[in-house]
């Protein structure tokens, strides 16, 4: 028996890979197969099953694909109703696999049809779980997620992963192993540790949520200090349900090479966002007018999903060289299929085409502290609130990235601000927002208050409720 967690940081993710005396099951594969293709290949074995715990929100899963090019069933838990051909198991329902078996345990709550898998491995032992998003590592999954039904709750969903948990769950012996759908990072849950396998002996001491004295509190806990989720959440259990095109066809059209004449009339056409990778110091030096920067380098998948929101908005693309697989793989992952392209050489080759960019006024933190008059210039912090609230410059407002579409309409665009985040990733998104949508009376701080907070500037370590920007 041979179990492999494939985990993806930028999507805090955990797939599964398991074989078992010539046969093989995925759990919760992403949307490129091919190195899923590749291990069974290795491996010599053939794919069975393609396991999936539930319909996920935050990235499409490769279920499809990974079926029609190998032949494997795909199966979901109880109350899935899919549009595609698939397999809706039974509460306790049993699937071979080589020397081990799969045993569906239905585990409501984060969704009504979520469902944890349990590996009895070739003694009949009970092994371990993929627990999906019912149990996470020092969390459970959040019930807000859920599309509603007439008359369901977050707090009829939380009742009802109580009963999951209690039921299904905690009955488990201590040494069987937990892997989760995800870890530390992601917007499926709130409290999640960074590691990413425990085992539930463990789990059942530590975690908040198993630790409730009744199901009331276990409710009470688990739905409060909820954000909001990201827009595109929706979109993606739409298509994980009703299905995609195929990731091959994706690929392709955002793997299109375009010269710069090319990409501009495909952009004036398609009324496309343009979508720049590259680092915050770069796009700041130079870019194209209107450019959106999401730097590949960070929580790239995520912010592009919570920020641009509409999965079918048509993306042409500015990467770094050799970045541009990467990059197409990774807006893929989260629904976002209309990609016309990339511009060929890059921003070097648009500039040396003589065609018009725009740059941003970045400072560093130390014209920062020379420059800012505390009290008198506004400063918009655009960390998280809990970031904010561990500590910040004083004066400082907090406007969190994730809220932009909220607050920018309440902006003056005759007074001059300073914008800043931790280290500069997510200020230098903000700023080609605000610059795309008209807003260019600002500074934006490189390195974020990680640097500032090395300065003379006086920062406030208490917590201070958010302000809004007039």
């Amino acid at each position: 028996m041979k179990i492999e967690q494939i985990y993806t940081g930028c999507l805090a993710q955990g797939a599964y890979y398991i074989c078992s005396n010539g046969e093989a099951a995925i759990i919760d594969p992403l949307r490129e197969t091919q190195p899923y293709l590749d291990r069974l290949k290795a491996d010599n074995v053939k794919l069975k099953y393609i396991f999936e715990t539930h319909f996920h929100a935050d990235f499409v899963s490769g279920h499809i694909d990974l079926s029609k090019k190998t032949g494997a069933a795909i199966v979901y838990g109880p109350n899935a109703v899919c549009d595609f051909e698939s397999i809706t198991a039974n509460d306790g329902q049993e699937f071979k696999i080589g020397n081990i078996t799969i045993k569906v345990l239905h585990t409501p709550g984060h969704t009504l049809e979520s469902s944890t898998y349990l590996l009895i491995d070739e003694n009949g032992k009970d092994h371990c779980i993929f627990s999906g998003d019912t149990l996470f590592l020092g969390d459970v999954g959040r019930p807000d997620l859920a599309q509603k039904s007439a008359g369901i709750t977050k707090e009829d969903l939380a009742g009802m992963l109580y009963e999951s948990l209690m039921n299904k769950i905690m009955p488990l012996a201590d040494d069987v192993i937990v892997y989760p759908a995800h870890g530390a990072g992601s917007a499926c849950g709130k409290n999640m540790m960074k590691e990413t396998v425990d085992t539930l002996g463990n789990q059942k001491k530590i975690n908040y949520a198993l630790n409730q004295p009744n199901k009331e509190s276990f409710i009470k806990e688990v739905t409060k200090d909820l954000l909001p989720p990201p827009g595109y959440f929706g979109m993606n259990v739409a298509m994980n349900k009703s299905g995609y095109k195929s990731f091959d066809e994706i690929l392709n059209n955002g793997m299109r090479s375009l010269e710069a004449n090319e990409f501009e009339l495909l952009a004036e056409q398609n009324h496309a966002l343009i979508l720049d990778t590259r680092n915050a110091s770069d796009f700041a030096q130079a870019y194209i007018p209107q450019s959106v920067n999401i730097g590949i380098n960070g929580d790239f998948a995520p912010w592009v999903g919570t920020l641009i929101v509409d999965v079918n908005t048509a993306i042409l693309l500015i990467t770094e060289e050799g970045k541009e697989q990467e990059t197409v793989t990774r807006l893929a992952r989260v629904g976002f299929d209309h990609q016309l392209g990339h511009l060929k050489g890059g921003i070097k080759k648009w500039i040396d085409e003589g065609k018009e960019v725009d740059k941003v006024n970045r400072i560093s933190p130390e014209q920062f502290a020379q420059t800012v008059e505390l009290g008198k210039d506004k400063i918009l912090d655009i960390r998280k609130e809990t970031e904010y609230n561990a500590s910040h410059v004083k004066e400082a407002i907090n406007q969190p990235l994730a809220y932009i579409n909220d607050w920018i309409k309440n902006i003056n665009p005759k007074e001059h601000f300073y914008i800043h985040c931790q280290g500069g990733y997510r200020s230098m998104i903000a700023a080609s927002i605000l610059q795309s949508r008209g807003y260019r009376n600002f500074s934006e701080v490189s390195g974020g208050f990680a640097e500032i907070s090395k300065t003379n500037i006086p920062v406030s370590d208490f917590v201070c409720q958010s302000k809004t920007v007039s």
